[in-house]
């Protein structure tokens, strides 16, 4: 879409810039480009596909996918979803995703895998026919993409920040659908466009909603607040005791683990491939650390763990993994745990996204999972040496059911493999320590305290 059918940049950039998906925040950018990836629906309310092009003052550029629909005049009910007039002072766009006669465009793609403007909608091969579905309703609490639920059937998620490529999400639910995975919400299709260089990416995937289930990071908060509230108790003593709930997310994690390295390529790192992984871990630390002052002190102590790495003789295996893992990304449903979002960390650029990596990569993201559920709580109070007692107490317990039950069920205990499974948590908490020094400062003594023990012990309690 160009022209006058085009919002002006100006209320583009506005609105852009309120939203939780768009990641430019907090940098100097401009929109670079605006064009149509395609359509839709050509008549009105028409509906098109565009593809911005925002360009940083340092040189990078991001495309974002963003579905408009243009109506005639102002829509009341969707006033908190307008972008702008447009430029023929004829019409007013609005983000496509709130408009509930527009997303079923979307629904009816794949329903009739139909082809159309540069779009392909696609149905999963072994789904026969896509669900009744009932009125859409945008999920808030979304961030770097948008998921438009259908009643209690469907769950439409659209892909924002996009590039040519197959999005892993889509690749990695395919093929454990096609393993026969019992761990995952069932693909039903998705939708691929054509970039204006006549290249093709994914820009949207579809699954079957999980309703009545519980995010793994509400019950295990819930778990904790249940301890904190009875502070005379142990972790073991309390009602809303995790262990359990962990232990099973172990198996399942290991369980797909083992379904993904049957799917998916697989292959080792030795040598000079060892090197490189210990480099970039050494890196993120050194930057951090001069972003992070605090850090400074802890460095040397945790540079050690990814020299190990480097040093490691035996090749180490590796797969396609989820690669963002933590109690946000699993639903307890009614016959077991789910694993969602296999996209990886959409900040990255698409083939680190999509290249193989060590399983421990996930685990560690997990067992940090586990040490934030147990202290963010207590980021914001006074210090209180009970609950710090308690909160260290409480994850310890549950990084080791997490790590028994992966154990039970790949026949190999992560805590074995002490070198590996130490540097993935060092890394992942050097990340989260930039991460809350930038966003959440109140939050950063909860990966620092992590980063004291690793750094003074080793590994984390729970990793021998």
């Amino acid at each position: 879409m160009t022209g006058q059918d085009e919002v002006s940049t100006d209320d583009l950039e506005r609105f852009l810039s309120a939203q939780r998906w768009f990641a430019g925040k907090g940098r100097t950018w401009q929109v670079r480009e605006v064009t149509a990836v395609g359509w839709l629906r050509h008549e009105p309310p028409a509906v098109a596909l565009q593809l911005v092009t925002v360009g940083y003052d340092d040189g990078d550029t991001e495309s974002y996918q963003l579905p408009v629909v243009h109506h005639p005049e102002l829509v009341e009910h969707l006033v908190h979803a307008l972008i702008g007039p447009d430029q023929n002072g004829q019409s007013y766009s609005y983000d496509a995703l709130h408009d509930k006669e527009a997303t079923r465009l979307w629904l009816d793609g794949i329903r009739t895998e139909s082809t159309v403007d540069g779009l392909t909608f696609t149905r999963d091969a072994s789904v026969e026919a896509l669900p009744d579905a009932g009125p859409s309703m945008v999920i808030g609490a979304e961030q770097s993409n948008t998921s438009v639920i259908f009643g209690d059937t469907v769950i439409l998620k659209v892909f924002r920040k996009v590039s040519p490529g197959l999005n892993p999400d889509i690749e990695v639910h395919s093929a454990l659908q096609a393993e026969g995975s019992q761990h995952i919400a069932p693909v039903l299709g998705w939708l691929d466009g054509t970039w204006p260089d006549g290249a093709a990416g994914s820009l949207a995937m579809a699954q079957t909603f999980l309703h009545n289930a519980t995010e793994g990071w509400a019950s295990a908060t819930a778990s904790v607040r249940d301890l904190y509230a009875e502070a005379d108790l142990h972790a073991h003593e309390v009602g809303g005791d995790f262990a359990a709930e962990a232990h099973r997310l172990g198996v399942a994690t290991a369980e797909v683990h083992a379904d993904l390295a049957r799917a998916l390529p697989t292959a080792t790192l030795e040598g000079k491939e060892l090197a490189a992984l210990a480099d970039g871990m050494r890196a993120r630390l050194d930057r951090t650390a001069q972003e992070v002052p605090e850090l400074e002190s802890h460095a040397e102590a945790l540079r050690a763990a990814f020299d190990d790495v480097a040093a490691l003789t035996e090749p180490v295996p590796v797969q396609r993994v989820h690669g963002d893992y933590h109690l946000g990304q699993v639903m307890r449903t009614l016959d077991g745990w789910k694993l969602l979002d296999f996209e990886g960390e959409p900040a990255r650029p698409l083939e680190e996204r999509r290249a193989l990596d060590s399983p421990l990569k996930d685990i560690a993201g997990m067992l940090r999972s586990f040490d934030y559920a147990a202290r963010h709580l207590l980021a914001d109070h006074p210090a209180d040496p009970r609950l710090d007692y308690r909160a260290v107490e409480w994850a310890d317990r549950n990084r080791d059911a997490f790590c028994a039950g992966y154990a039970s069920a790949a026949g190999q205990d992560p805590r074995k493999q002490a070198v590996l499974l130490r540097a993935f948590e060092t890394d992942k908490a050097v990340y989260e320590v930039a991460y809350e020094a930038r966003n959440r400062p109140s939050w950063l003594p909860i990966p620092m305290s992590a980063i004291e023990r690793l750094a003074a012990g080793g590994t984390e309690k729970g990793a021998p």
